[in-house]
Order: structure tokens, then sequence, then C-alpha cells
């Protein structure tokens, strides 16, 4: 017998409460993949709202830069200053179970009996690097009830990119003498970060030297708000004050309206993608349509109202070429 499907305008009245303990309900919730338990999730979302009042943080960067340790030490500093945290951690899949590879709590080091701390691995799926389908929506969830909501990507691919539009503010993390500055330089990330994090800072020179490329990379580009912050995981921690002295301080400065604004309206195209594909995105006339489509829409416009939106206009689409070229 399955287990029952939750009620979304229920968790939604609990979470606009704070009560952190629907959590669990609500990631089980968004990661059903039925039509029931999809119909629900709209109703969370369309029930809570677009004033959510967590930081929704991401956190991205190179396999093996040390995220997890970085978060372990993050959450403890969120926790002295008396802020909830939720961590959804994207793992890759799984191939035997379809699930998180590493699974919950596996690879962050938190207090188990603090309630005010939820951490959720969620399988990346089928797309390398990106966000778990899921992911988008639990955050916009979770981010009703926690003071901090963090998304930590499997960071590779274009995960760099896709966390950027779900996050107020994103960090990318690299480890000092791995060329990341290049291969930042290369791949355009350089673009997308809000915070830069220079791991392993207890090495000395060579993180010292990481940072300063990382900065004079920054200049070339013309970029000179964003921070570049050496950090060391291992006891004693060094830079995670400021670090997290200077995630606030992004967030104080941000246009949040704006930044809110876009994504939702990539979280409803990114939803409309993955449910019917490049043909459905086609029928909408294309990727820069739906784009110029979505910013027309009411600022304060839901993501489920802005995905049936997108659902009719490619209905309409289908429809007319439909009867343009009848069957022969």
């Amino acid at each position: 017998m399955s287990p029952a499907i939750a009620d979304g305008r229920e968790l939604a009245q609990r979470l606009r409460e704070g009560d952190l303990t629907a959590a669990p309900a609500v990631l089980n919730l968004v990661e059903n993949r039925a039509a029931q338990a999809r119909a629900q999730t709209e109703a969370l979302l369309s029930a809570l709202g677009t004033e959510l009042p967590a930081h929704v943080i991401g956190i991205t960067g190179p396999p093996g830069v040390g995220k997890s340790s970085l978060l372990s030490r993050l959450v403890a500093g969120w926790r002295a200053r008396e802020r909830a945290v939720a961590v959804l951690a994207v793992d890759p899949t799984s191939r035997r179970s379809g699930g998180a590879l590493l699974g919950d709590r596996a690879r962050i080091d938190v207090d188990p009996r603090d309630r005010r701390v939820f951490i959720r691995s969620t399988a990346a799926g089928e797309r390398l690097g990106g966000l778990a389908p899921a992911t988008r929506a639990a955050a916009t969830a979770l981010a009703a009830a926690f003071d901090v909501v963090v998304i930590e990507t499997v960071g590779v691919g274009q995960s760099e990119t896709e966390v950027a539009d779900v996050a107020d503010t994103v960090a990318v993390v690299v480890q000092p003498g791995a060329g990341d500055v290049l291969q930042f330089l290369k791949a355009g990330i350089m673009e997308v970060p809000d915070v830069l994090v220079v791991t392993k800072a207890d090495l000395g020179r060579v993180a010292g030297r990481s940072a300063a490329d990382l900065r004079a990379a920054l200049r070339a580009l013309g970029v000179t708000e964003t921070p570049v912050i050496a950090v060391s995981s291992i006891a004693p921690p060094a830079g995670i004050t400021e670090l997290v002295d200077a995630l606030d301080a992004h967030r104080e400065a941000l246009d949040l309206d704006a930044r809110r604004l876009r994504a939702r309206r990539s979280h409803a195209l990114a939803d409309f993608v993955a449910e019917h594909g490049e043909r459905g995105l086609r029928a909408l006339g294309g990727r820069r349509a739906a784009d110029a489509w979505l910013a027309e829409r009411p600022a304060q416009e839901s993501v489920p109202a802005l995905l049936r939106g997108l659902e009719a206009r490619a209905a309409e689409a289908g429809a007319a070429e439909a009867s343009s070229n009848p069957a022969q």
C-alpha cells in the first residue's frame, strides 16, 4: 500500500508558522513524481506565495574541493548566530538504486540532536552536475521556515549556472594550486559567483597565491565587488566568520525582489522543460521567446501559475499548428 500523499496547503501553513519538523514531509512530497503528489506540490508553492524570508545560498565548485567540510563549519557558524539551517546536497545518482549516492548526512558533520538543522541528499538524476528535479521546489518551500537554505551542487558542468538561477547568493569554492583560475576563465564561470572561496588556507603560501590569482582574474574582467576569501576547515578553522559576513553582506546589498523574480521565472521554465522536453520548448518558440513571455508576466505570479501559463501557451501553439496543417 503506497503512503498517503501529504496535503500541500497544510504543509505550507506549518512552514509559515515556523514548524521546522515539516521539512521531511515537504521533501518527500516534492520528490514524489506521482500526479497527485505533483498537484499537492503545486498547492504548497501557491500557498506559500513569493515573500520568503530565508537567505538561499548556492555552494558549488569542482568535486573533491572540500565543499562538505566547509559546509560543516558554515552550519556551525550560522547556528552560533541562532539561525535555523536547511541543506539540500545534490549528489550523484546511484545506478543501482536511482537515489542519492552518498546519502543523508554522510558528508556534513552536524549535531544530530540539533533540530534546527535539516540536511537532505537528493539525487541529481540524469543531469550530470545539474540540480535535482525537485531542488527548486524544495528550496522555495524550506525558505518559508528556515533562516538559511543551502543548495550544495555536485559541481560539474551546468551546476554552476543552474544554482545561480535558484540562489540569492552563489559561492564558488576552489582549492589552491589546482589550476582552477584558468579553467574558470575558459568556462566563463567567473561571471557566476557572488563570493569566491579558496579552501585549505592552512597550506599557507600556495593558498595565498591562489587567492591573489583569483583577485587578479576578477580585476581583468572588470569585477571589483566579488570578495575572495581563504578558509580552512580543519581545526582550528579559519576564515569562516569572514565568509559568513561576506554572504550576509551580499544579501544586504542585493535587489532581492528582482533576483527572486528571475528565480521564479527560471523555476517555471525549468519545470516546463523537464515535463515537456525540447518539443515543448519549440512549441513556445524557443527559450528566448519563452523568456520574453515570462518577462511580461505580473511580478508576483507564483511558479505554478507561470507553469500553467507556459503549458497553455504551448497547447495553443500546438493547436494552431495542427489547424494550419491538417492531416492529408
